[in-house]
């Protein structure tokens, strides 16, 4: 790669937003066909077994389902189109057993290779959508509704969505989101532990500027931060409006559940 790709490769990268308003005009297929097979070709995948999905929606009935399943948020509704990346073990499974080798893949091993696979074809296609010039927003919904997604979405058994994304021509330019600098996450040779001393230097301005955004949102989120006694940014993100644990431990029983059903933890 030369230094004039590897700037433009920079420049995409700095340029990421999470786009949630969008044009109303449709994404071309071809399009959407050169970008998906550019990130699948740009994708490590162990083995090289490509174990993942891709189920895009477009019509607007359908994404007005999936519009329910993802805590009807509106980018659902108004991006074009939707893609559900699965982690999916079905194609391989059925290519073992038509070959006589010995069955494989439904378990929970199998489950994290397929998954990872997706967030990182997810991701690809995250930056080769991003670099024709259309929008994405990631649904960490996903997780919170797979069953009910995989069912209306038709995945058989070895199949479930990982992550979604909204995908259209942007109807906005947002701020880039800040991010925790270098010192917080990059370490050398070893892993070096977070003190309070550490973390109040990293997450100084993640506290300050990210409390700000949330209240500048108006002033029935101020009010709500009341009357849930929140008084810092890190409240927020474990209260009852945002990322309560005592729902996240729900889902997680039912994450277990569902990949049990699935042939996943056999």
């Amino acid at each position: 790669m030369s230094s004039d790709d590897a700037r433009t490769v920079s420049r995409l990268l700095r340029a990421h937003r999470s786009i949630r308003r969008f044009e109303p005009r449709a994404v071309d297929p071809a399009l959407l066909d050169a970008a998906l097979d550019d990130a699948l070709r740009g994708s490590s995948s162990s083995g090289n077994l490509n174990m993942v999905s891709v189920i895009a929606t477009r019509q607007p009935e359908r994404r007005r389902r999936l519009y329910e399943l993802h805590f009807e948020q509106p980018m659902v509704l108004e991006a074009p189109l939707v893609l559900t990346f699965c982690a999916d073990t079905l194609r391989t499974r059925r290519w073992l057993a038509l070959r006589g080798a010995r069955p494989g893949f439904a378990d929970f091993v199998s489950w994290h290779v397929a998954a990872f696979d997706a967030v990182i074809l997810a991701q690809s296609a995250a930056l080769a959508l991003e670099s024709r010039g259309l929008g994405i927003c990631y649904m960490g919904t996903t997780l919170h509704a797979m069953d009910a997604i995989a069912e209306f979405l038709g995945c058989p058994e070895t199949c479930l969505p990982v992550t979604s994304l909204v995908v259209g021509w942007p109807a906005e330019a947002p701020a880039q989101r800040d991010r925790l600098p270098a010192s917080a996450w990059l370490h050398e040779e070893r892993y070096h532990d977070a003190t309070p001393q550490t973390i109040e230097r990293d997450f100084a301005d993640r506290e300050r500027r990210g409390r700000e955004r949330y209240l500048a949102l108006g002033p029935e989120v101020a009010e709500r931060w009341r009357e849930h006694g929140i008084e810092s940014l890190a409240q927020f993100y474990t209260s009852k409006i945002k990322y309560d644990p005592d729902v996240f431990a729900a889902d997680s029983q039912a994450l277990r559940a569902l990949l049990q059903e699935r042939g996943f933890l056999r």
